[in-house]
């Protein structure tokens, strides 16, 4: 259903199913899948790539050019995908010639003021409260939840699993299965009980807090302890998921928690 009092460019492809409401402004070079609901007033650029179900409400502005001086308009694009709920006043800008795109994943909820900086990727089931902001080349991995007001500096990774609290000012890597704070942002523990709500076993659960015992509590370097991990506990996915993201970390990991 689309209102009369919207505009839609005609090389737009948007399924007929999709709700438009008064006051959407759809450009050229957009697709937005089946069952998708467009709030008033919500502006989509060139360049977006829409998927199913999707709700975007009042006010947000989808594939925006970057706020990158580099960007020399180049063709890229912002990809969401199915079952997303974007809030409003949300904007997402496209990519630019570092990515070429922009990607939010499935079952999403972008809450109302978030900000998404180009080449930008977030994955599936991610959560990312009011107010949060992502710079450019934010990558988040599936379930993480960011709290409120939260900050987050360009080139971060935040690992799957992953609670960061409200207010935070996120300047380093977060790996997988973590709770972090404070600041500068810390390890505040093991996301125990989003794991429990996810089906994680208490025995896992167990098994990955023994991980970040050896890397934060033992007063070892992170070569000591993942060298420690590697030889005194048995390979498992999660075990390893953690060892990888730090070993790949370009921004070095968040710092253990010391109370004074």
């Amino acid at each position: 259903m689309k209102q009369p009092l919207s505009y839609i460019h005609s090389d737009a492809k948007v399924a007929d199913n999709v709700v438009i409401e008064p006051f959407v402004t759809i450009d050229k070079n957009v697709e937005i899948g089946e069952g998708t609901w467009i709030g008033s007033n919500v502006t989509i650029f060139e360049g977006a790539r829409i998927g199913k179900n999707c709700k975007i409400f009042p006010g947000a502005v989808i594939s925006a050019v970057p706020q990158d001086l580099k960007f020399d308009g180049e063709e890229t694009t912002v990809v969401i995908g199915d079952n997303t709920t974007i809030r409003e006043c949300v904007t997402v800008n496209r990519g630019t010639i570092a990515k070429g795109k922009t990607i939010i994943g499935n079952n999403c909820l972008l809450m109302a003021y978030v900000h998404v900086a180009h080449d930008c990727i977030i994955g599936n089931n991610v959560i990312l409260a009011n107010s949060t902001q992502l710079a450019g080349e934010v990558i988040i991995d599936d379930y993480a939840i960011l709290s409120g007001m939260i900050a987050v500096h360009q080139f971060v990774h935040i690992g799957s699993h992953v609670m960061i609290s409200g207010g935070s000012m996120v300047t380093k890597d977060v790996p997988p299965f973590s709770k972090a704070g404070r600041a500068p942002i810390s390890y505040i523990g093991v996301n125990s009980i989003g794991l429990r709500r996810r089906g994680f076993s208490n025995d896992k659960i167990n098994e990955i807090q023994e991980v970040y015992r050896f890397l934060y509590l033992k007063k070892l370097n992170n070569y000591q302890a993942l060298e420690r991990i590697e030889a005194e506990m048995p390979a498992t996915k999660e075990r390893d998921e953690i060892l990888l993201f730090i070993r790949n970390s370009s921004r070095g990991i968040m710092r253990g928690y010391f109370p004074e």
